[in-house]
C-alpha cells in the first residue's frame, strides 16, 4: 500500500515511518509524485486544515493521503498560537524567529503560569473522492522554557519541558530527546498512534 504524506517536511516522514514501517505501507512525499499544488491552510482549527490538505491531495493524487496539521497552544496567550505556530513571527517556517517572539510575548510572564501543550490532528482521506476516512488528535503537555536547550527536534522542540507525570522524559525538553523518546510522548506520535488501527484495517482491505 502506499500512502501520501501531503507534507515536504522531512521530519515528519521519519515521525510517520516509525509507525507505517511495520505494517508495510510505503510512504511517499509530494515530491515524489510529482508535486501537490498549493493548498490554502485557511481553517480556524487544527482538524479542519489538516482535512483540508488531505481532500487536495487525496483528489490530485489518488492515493491514500494523510495530512497533519500542528503547533503550539500557550495557557498564558490564549492558545496561540496555535494554527499559526509555523508562521508566528511572519515567514512560514523561521523557527529561530517564532521561538524569540514566543519568548518575548512570555517574558512577563511567570515560572508557574507559562503552561502550554502541543496539538496535532490528522487526517486520512480516501483516493480520488477526498472522503475524510479517519480522523485523530493528538496532545502533549508541558511548560514554555525562558531559553533555549538542546539541537534535536524542530519547530518549538528547544522551549518546550514536557511535564505529563508517570513518563521516563519527564522534566525533558523535547529537543534533549531522541527519535524515539520524543515519538513515546509526542503530540504528533500519539496521533499516529491512535492511526495505527485504521491504517491496519485498510492494509486487510486492499
Amino acid at each position: 500500500m502506499r500512502l501520501l504524506l501531503a507534507s515536504g517536511n522531512r521530519k515528519k516522514l521519519i515521525e510517520l515511518q516509525r509507525i507505517t514501517a511495520p505494517l508495510g505501507v510505503e510512504v511517499v512525499q509530494p515530491a515524489d509524485i510529482g508535486g501537490l499544488p498549493e493548498c490554502v491552510e485557511d481553517g480556524e482549527t487544527f482538524a479542519a486544515n489538516a482535512a483540508k490538505k488531505a481532500r487536495e491531495g487525496a483528489q490530485h493524487s489518488g492515493l491514500w493521503t494523510l495530512a497533519d496539521d500542528s503547533g503550539l497552544e500557550v495557557d498564558a496567550l490564549g492558545g496561540a498560537p496555535g494554527v499559526y505556530s509555523a508562521r508566528y513571527a511572519g515567514t512560514h517556517g523561521d523557527d529561530e524567529a517564532n521561538n524569540a517572539k514566543l519568548l518575548r510575548a512570555l517574558a512577563e510572564v511567570p515560572d508557574g503560569d507559562r503552561g502550554a501543550a502541543f496539538v496535532c490532528a490528522l487526517a486520512l482521506a480516501h483516493p480520488r473522492t477526498g472522503e475524510i476516512a479517519h480522523e485523530t488528535i493528538g496532545r502533549t503537555h508541558g511548560r514554555i522554557l525562558r531559553e533555549p536547550q538542546g539541537e534535536g527536534g524542530f519547530g518549538y522542540d528547544p522551549l518546550f519541558e514536557f511535564s505529563e507525570e508517570g513518563f521516563p522524559v519527564t522534566g525533558l525538553v523535547f529537543a534533549t530527546l531522541s527519535g524515539d523518546e520524543k515519538a513515546s510522548v509526542s503530540h504528533r506520535g500519539r496521533a499516529l498512534k491512535e492511526l495505527e488501527p485504521a491504517l491496519s484495517r485498510l492494509l486487510k482491505d486492499s
